[in-house]
């Protein structure tokens, strides 16, 4: 029987056998956390790369850390086989369907969003992109307002940042609320069963000199292109809970402060994001694409992911000293409780941006009720584009 122990060499798949892999699973990556399960399938169950036990200890690690869950546990996979090569193999291969498709779109976006057809194919999309923002407040609240505690969180978020205040500042002070609030509460932990020793602290100081020297060399010969890598880059660093928590830090980035785009075209690449495979943070490539380009969409995608990236390789050594941390998982708990305040203040926000009428009304609640039951996000979205097209 072929062993599952990731440390044989000669039962360890290829760099090239791990990119078509994850690169295939990746062409069909839609719903976001979702997709974990399908991972696990492939890398613990049919081909037998790692255990179960090390796979739970990665969904452990890339629960509370920011960014999208999905990729990043691509990216523990591939570290767990072939150390840091494997994790970029693995990485890149998950996420490149969904960046070249949105790229795709991207350009195709620029060049037919004034024609009739595309107006009324985003004027549709645009209550959808409502009905999946409310959605996704929903689903965070049913896990994260636990008690009165969380209720005082959830409301001090959507009020600040209703308000104006910026959400990263929101973000540290319900951080701060949590470790408060929750002092006392009882603490499960179950301690990580399996030892994960996979960089040297060579390898991540070597890892970090190469991003710093990149965003030196970024900053050096183009402001604009670093001022984009920056925002997207503050933007994954906050994203705790998974891809749609990206979504009002990007809008405030974005829309408020920089006025880079309006938030109709905002919502325009969040519905884009919604009929590409991956997770909704690949908005971030049509932001960048409208911005500079190619290079734009490029620059922004890679930067939107690296954070997080770095954060699963370096950390994963030290899962049992995070999970066992009272003070982390309190800061932890606050952060997500936030992001329901967040997703609700940014609901509000894009509802308020639409001009309503009974069939855009229609379209939001028909969305919202299917994903309530349960519907796939993308016959949702299909569904919607081919309604617009022919009713608005």
């Amino acid at each position: 029987m072929k062993s599952c122990c990731p440390n044989r060499p000669n039962d360890a798949p290829s760099l090239s056998l791990l990119f078509i892999s994850f690169l295939r699973l990746g062409l069909t990556a839609f719903g976001g956390p979702a997709m974990i399960a399908y991972i696990r399938k492939m890398a613990v169950g049919n081909n037998q790369w790692l255990d179960d036990e090390s796979f739970r200890d990665g969904t452990a690690l890339c629960q509370v850390v920011p960014g999208a869950t999905a990729m990043q546990m691509a990216a523990y996979v591939g570290l767990i086989i072939h150390g840091i090569k494997g994790a970029m193999v693995c990485f890149v291969g998950f996420g490149l369907p969904a960046f070249l498709l949105m790229m795709t779109l991207s350009a195709l976006y620029t060049k037919t969003h004034t024609l009739p057809t595309a107006v009324s194919v985003f004027n549709g999309l645009q209550p959808i992109v409502v009905a999946v923002i409310a959605n996704a407040t929903l689903s965070f609240g049913k896990t994260s307002l636990k008690n009165w505690r969380s209720v005082i969180i959830v409301g001090f978020a959507a009020i600040t940042f209703g308000l104006g205040t910026n959400p990263i500042t929101v973000i540290f002070i319900t951080a701060i609320l949590g470790v408060l609030l929750y002092r006392g509460q009882p603490q499960v932990h179950q301690r990580i069963a399996s030892t994960v020793k996979v960089l040297s602290p060579r390898s991540v100081l070597s890892l970090l000199i190469v991003v710093v020297f990149g965003f030196t060399f970024l900053y050096l010969c183009n402001q604009k292109l670093f001022d984009v890598t920056a925002v997207m880059a503050r933007i994954d660093l906050f994203a705790f809970g998974g891809g749609f928590a990206s979504v009002p830090l990007m809008y405030h980035e974005i829309v408020e402060v920089r006025s880079w785009l309006d938030s109709s075209t905002l919502m325009n690449g969040i519905a884009l994001g919604q009929v590409t495979p991956g997770p909704v943070v690949i908005t971030a490539t049509f932001v960048g694409y409208l911005l500079y380009g190619p290079l734009g969409g490029l620059i922004a995608t890679i930067s939107v992911f690296l954070p997080s990236f770095l954060i699963v390789v370096c950390s994963a050594s030290y899962l049992n000293v995070i999970k066992s941390s009272r003070y982390f998982n309190n800061a932890v708990e606050g952060i997500l409780c936030s992001f329901v305040g967040l997703l609700l203040a940014v609901t509000i926000q894009f509802a308020l941006k639409i001009s309503w009428d009974f069939p855009r009304v229609l379209l939001a609640s028909g969305a919202f009720v299917g994903l309530i039951f349960k519907v796939d996000l993308l016959w949702i979205v299909l569904a919607g584009t081919i309604i617009s097209a022919l009713v608005l």
